[in-house]
C-alpha cells in the first residue's frame, strides 16, 4: 500500500510502499543493470540530483563495487544511509544453503555497507560454477528452496538484511515457497510493462501480501521491444506533457507497484523520477493497460535453456508454462 509522501531536501517529492515487515521502499529507484563503469556517476546523480533513494544492483551485474563507490560520495554529500533503499541479489551460481551468508558478505564489502535493504534470490535455478551459454547437460538444477530460504530468514534475524524476497519467480514456485516459508518474501521483482502486464502474478502478490517491484518498466532496448516508441504511449506522452519513459514509470505506480527504470543519463535519470505531482488519467491508464502484444523482453533463454538436454528446454519451462 502506498505510504505518505514526503519530500527529499532537494524539494522532490517521493512516496513509498509499506512492506510487510513495516519497512518502507521507495516508489522509484534506480537499476544498475548493466551500467558498469559508469554506475557510480549514475548512482550519485540519482541520489544527490535526482532525490532518488533507492537504488537497486545485483552481485551478477558486476558493477557492485561502483555501486559501492556512488553511495559513498552520495553519503559524504550529506545523504543519511537510514534515508536509503539498497537492493542486491543472490546469484544462481550461489544458490545453496551454505553459499547465501558468504556470498552476501562479498556483496556488503563492494557496496561498502553494513546491511542490506532488501536481499533477493534472482532466479530460481542453480546454476554450475562456469556454466556456459547456453547451458550444457549439467549446468543447471533444481535448488534448494527451503534450505536457501532458511538461510535467507536467518541473515535477516541477523539484521544483515532489513527484508527478504524473490525475482523472476512464478505462482507456482511462490506457493511452494509460501508453504515452506516461516518468513513470508517481502517482495518479488518481476519485468512489467505495458507490453507485459503479468496481471496474475501481480493479482497472487497483492493477494498474499507481496509487493511487486516492476524492473525493465520501460520495456528493453537490447530485448527488441522499446516502449518509449509505442504509439500509445507516444501519444498520451504528448497528451500529457511528459515524456514516454515518465508516463511508463507513472502507469507502473499507479498499478501500486514499485519501479526501477534503469538510465546513465544524467537528465534521463532525473527526468524519471518527476512523477509524483500528477496522474494518467483512467482512460489512459485503461489503454495503456490493454496494449494487445503481450510478451517478455527478458525471457533469459540463452542462461537456462537446453533444447536437447535440459533440465529446462524451453522458455516455457522457465516460467512453468504460465505465460
Amino acid at each position: 500500500m502506498m505510504a505518505h509522501a514526503t519530500f527529499t531536501p532537494e524539494g522532490q517529492i517521493t512516496e513509498s510502499f509499506r512492506l510487510l515487515s513495516g519497512h518502507k521502499i521507495p516508489a522509484v529507484g534506480l537499476g544498475t543493470w548493466r551500467s558498469g563503469s559508469q554506475a557510480t556517476h549514475a548512482v550519485f546523480t540519482a541520489l544527490v540530483e535526482g532525490g532518488y533513494r533507492h537504488i537497486d544492483t545485483a552481485w551478477e551485474y558486476g558493477d557492485q563495487k561502483e555501486v559501492g563507490e556512488g553511495i559513498k560520495r552520495a553519503m559524504h554529500a550529506g545523504i543519511e544511509r537510514r534515508d536509503l533503499f539498497v537492493t542486491s541479489k543472490l546469484w544462481c551460481t550461489e544458490l545453496s544453503p551454505e553459499r547465501v551468508r558468504p556470498t552476501l558478505q562479498i556483496t556488503l564489502q563492494e557496496l561498502q555497507l553494513e546491511y542490506l535493504d532488501l536481499y533477493l534470490i534472482h532466479w530460481p535455478f542453480r546454476l554450475s560454477e562456469g556454466a556456459s551459454k547456453p547451458p550444457k547437460e549439467g549446468d543447471v538444477f533444481d535448488f534448494d528452496m527451503e534450505g536457501v530460504w532458511r538461510e535467507m530468514e536467518k541473515l535477516a534475524k541477523d539484521e544483515l538484511v532489513r527484508d527478504i524476497g524473490v525475482c523472476n519467480f512464478t505462482i507456482t514456485k511462490l506457493n511452494k515457497l509460501l508453504a515452506v516459508a516461516e518468513l513470508i518474501p517481502s517482495v518479488c521483482q518481476i519485468e512489467m510493462h505495458p507490453g507485459w502486464r503479468n496481471d496474475q502474478m501481480l493479482q497472487f502478490c497483492k493477494i498474499n501480501g507481496i509487493h511487486v517491484t516492476a524492473y525493465s518498466p520501460l520495456g528493453s532496448q537490447e530485448g527488441g521491444r522499446y516502449l518509449i516508441h509505442d504509439q500509445t504511449v507516444d501519444r498520451i506522452a504528448k497528451k500529457l506533457n511528459k515524456t514516454p519513459g515518465q508516463v511508463l514509470v507513472k502507469w507502473g505506480l499507479q498499478r501500486g507497484t514499485s519501479v526501477i527504470p534503469k538510465s546513465l543519463n544524467p537528465e534521463r535519470i532525473k527526468e524519471n523520477i518527476k512523477v509524483f505531482d500528477w496522474v494518467i488519467p483512467e482512460q489512459d491508464f485503461q489503454a495503456l493497460s490493454s496494449i494487445t502484444d503481450q510478451k517478455r523482453v527478458m525471457d533469459s533463454e540463452d542462461i537456462f535453456v537446453n533444447k536437447i538436454e535440459g533440465p529446462l528446454r524451453s522458455v516455457a519451462d522457465i516460467w512453468d508454462q504460465e505465460d
